[in-house]
């Protein structure tokens, strides 16, 4: 072969060969999101037959250290499925969590443990990863807040370096409280009120570690906006989200991520996305809403623009970057899987 129709044949070969590679890695469906943070769907990624593990609300879902992906649903059949990254089943547990809501993956000496809040038992458990029960804590009573176990109806827990953890009572009288690692109550603020520490849905909570210090998210679900307390109770900022009720706060490297359960209120069923903040909280995508603008510094109202949502609830984000997205009350739909793009 002549030399100039041997570079000519080769540079056709390689040409092909990365249109090819191009066409592979380009996503088959519609792209969501904005800015360098964009996904594409895949609804049936976490799909199983009803009839031998059911769904009922899909409420949240964590990663392990094994890249488990962890569900968490109030159907007694299966209150937690354990999935790999393909969406495949790989195990699952409990029959005793009727009110299944937070789940949170904690790290004490080198193990992982679970902890899960349930809204009918009005309790908090400590469990294993595969469902060993080692802790149960129940209405704070003594601190004289409560006249009866019912007004305790806790929805999330978040646990800090040193083993102590907070839980929130964002269904009931809307205080956290912090425990030490081994169950002691150790103090309690926020609370249902009218003043800016107060708080009115405190449906999540998370430590965030991004600018440093360890610092306290708490969700203000009804106005809009997550709330940043040191670790003893006081408040310290107010990160505005106009027209989404978001859930709990999960943060990833950089980034904060929220399922916005409804917008612009909770009266306005299916109308659920999700949004991505940056390290300086700046809402950078959404997910199925409106793009991020911002206007002097301000952030403007945000709301759903696709309707690839109903109710999510919670946002997973694995070891690749990837999301999952579980949700409440959408016909018993189980999670969906966005893959970055």
């Amino acid at each position: 072969m002549e030399r100039r129709t041997f570079i000519k044949h080769t540079a056709a070969v390689s040409a092909s060969f990365f249109i090819a590679k191009d066409m592979l890695a380009s996503p088959k469906g519609p792209v969501y999101g904005h800015n360098k943070m964009k996904y594409s769907m895949d609804v049936k990624w976490g799909q199983l037959n009803p009839s031998v593990n059911p769904v009922n609300d899909c409420h949240e879902m964590v990663q392990d250290a094994k890249g488990r992906i962890i569900l968490l649903t109030n159907e007694t059949k299966n209150n937690v499925l354990i999935y790999n990254k393909s969406g495949k089943l790989l195990s699952s547990w409990g029959h005793e969590f009727p009110g299944a809501h937070g789940l949170t993956l904690a790290k004490e000496n080198g193990r992982e443990y679970l902890f899960i809040t349930d809204t009918n038992r009005h309790q908090v458990y400590k469990t294993t990863l595969d469902g060993k029960l080692l802790m149960t804590i129940d209405c704070p009573m003594e601190t004289g807040l409560y006249k009866k176990i019912e007004e305790f109806v806790p929805t999330e827990t978040a646990v800090a370096d040193d083993g102590s953890f907070f839980i929130a009572d964002g269904y009931g009288l809307q205080y956290v409280f912090h425990y030490s690692a081994d169950g002691k109550l150790l103090s309690h603020f926020g609370g249902r009120g009218t003043e800016t520490k107060n708080l009115d849905n405190a449906h999540g909570v998370c430590i965030d570690k991004r600018q440093g210090k360890a610092t306290l998210l708490v969700t203000d679900r009804t106005r809009n906006c997550f709330k940043r307390f040191d670790l003893q109770g006081n408040l310290i900022e107010v990160i505005a989200l106009p027209g989404a009720c978001v859930c709990r706060p999960v943060i990833h490297k950089d980034h904060l991520y929220a399922a916005v359960l409804r917008s612009p209120d909770l009266n306005a069923a299916g109308s659920g996305f999700v949004t991505i903040l940056d390290k300086h909280n700046k809402v950078v995508s959404n997910i199925g809403g409106t793009e991020p603008v911002y206007k002097d510094s301000v952030l403007q109202p945000m709301s759903q623009l696709d309707k690839i949502f109903q109710n999510p609830h919670d946002v997973c984000v694995d070891d690749d970057e990837n999301l999952y997205v579980a949700q409440w009350a959408s016909g018993k739909v189980y999670p969906y899987k966005f893959t970055r793009v």
